[in-house]
């Protein structure tokens, strides 16, 4: 048996304004990527190996927040300022300020790597937790290979300068994604427009996010920035708009004002191109399937994950969800078992097909009313 759920039960609809869909965007290597249904919207060379400078510190802090989400870590906990950090507190680094000997709280360290960048911050964060810098960077690699960062090695916390510190923008955009999904409170800083620092052996400084979209009246919360000579400018960004969220990971760009222009460009294409269609949300109930010889004539069923897919925009009359199950489905019948497949067709194109679970458990009838329903349906045809 096939049902065709009516779209308008399941979908809900962003709508923007349409533009012109030929984009080129100015850069190296870039990828953009609806959050929800995981859809890749734009891609440019999103393989090719690049210096993620900057941008490593996001993993720098994912394994911090690793740490404070198992019990490991706390952000009360301090660590001493070593010589090694202390000497990258001077100009031409991007630097928290901090000073050698004094004891630094781990949500100070944090926020001074997230908001201003400190390049100081990293190396007593990594050597707080892993005693070395160099431990610390091999600690980042195993996590990158735990996310399916395969193109990815880290050789130090902040992305200074090192031939062997390297990704790609598809890694970075699986490190993104991580960040937000599993680190929803902590991501929060990421938008954080501002930081100062006080105990710096002279006056407080102020310093501001480098992220230049958080400046742009376009939802962007996160993400990091980057930049190095060999590698020019590079960015990960994140905005969320109605409940719809877009990353995007650039690098190669000219300049900054490239880079904002550029991953603004990129950001606005997702939303004015595409519609995101739910689908379904995991455990909830999406339709009812017939039982036969059952003790209740009806199941409903779901599936086990939330389905958002995307769409071009203003093609959802091309878009048919339909659950497809051989039926009536006989009892007994046990809670979560497999009952049917529920297909997504766009275009004539299945672009998705998911098990249907029975929502509980059905038993059988008594022979007396099995005997009857045959009967009933040998003369009626009802089931």
């Amino acid at each position: 048996m096939i049902r065709i759920i009516t779209l308008v039960n399941f979908i809900c609809i962003f709508l923007f304004h349409a533009t012109n869909a030929n984009i080129d965007i100015k850069a190296r290597t870039v990828i953009l990527q609806d959050y929800l249904s995981g859809e890749i919207l734009y891609e440019k060379e999103p393989d090719i190996s690049i210096y993620p400078a900057s941008m490593t510190k996001i993993m720098t802090a994912i394994i911090a927040f690793d740490l404070i989400k198992s019990g490991d870590l706390r952000l009360s906990d301090k660590f001493i300022i070593s010589e090694k950090a202390w000497r990258l507190s001077t100009a031409g680094y991007s630097s928290m300020f901090i000073m050698v000997g004094d004891e630094v709280s781990v949500e100070d360290l944090l926020k001074g790597i997230i908001i201003a960048s400190g390049n100081d911050a990293c190396i007593a964060l990594a050597e707080g937790i892993a005693g070395t810098e160099e431990e610390f960077a091999i600690l980042m690699t195993m996590k990158a290979k735990e996310i399916g960062m395969e193109n990815t090695n880290f050789a130090n916390s902040s992305g200074i300068n090192d031939p062997d510190n390297y990704s790609t923008v598809k890694d970075i955009l699986k490190m993104s994604n991580y960040l937000i999904k599993n680190f929803p409170e902590f991501y929060k800083w990421f938008s954080i427009k501002e930081f100062t620092w006080h105990r710096t052996g002279g006056d407080p400084i102020t310093q501001g996010n480098r992220n230049p979209l958080l400046y742009k009246n376009l939802g962007a919360d996160g993400i990091k920035t980057g930049y190095l000579a060999v590698e020019k400018y590079s960015l990960a960004s994140s905005l969320e708009r109605n409940g719809r969220r877009l990353i995007a990971v650039g690098s190669g760009f000219e300049n900054k004002n490239s880079r904002s222009r550029e991953s603004s460009k990129l950001l606005t294409y997702g939303l004015t191109h595409f519609d995101l269609i739910e689908i379904a949300k995991s455990n909830e109930s999406i339709d009812k399937v017939d039982v036969w010889l059952g003790k209740e004539d009806e199941l409903e069923v779901y599936i086990d994950e939330d389905v958002y897919k995307i769409i071009k925009k203003a093609q959802k009359r091309l878009l048919k969800v339909t659950t497809n199950y051989l039926g009536p489905i006989e009892a007994p019948i046990e809670k979560n078992q497999i009952v049917g497949k529920l297909k997504v067709v766009y275009d004539e194109n299945i672009i998705g097909e998911y098990d249907l679970l029975a929502s509980k458990t059905i038993k059988k009838v008594n022979i007396f009313t099995r005997l009857l329903k045959s009967l009933n349906y040998l003369i009626w045809g009802d089931v």
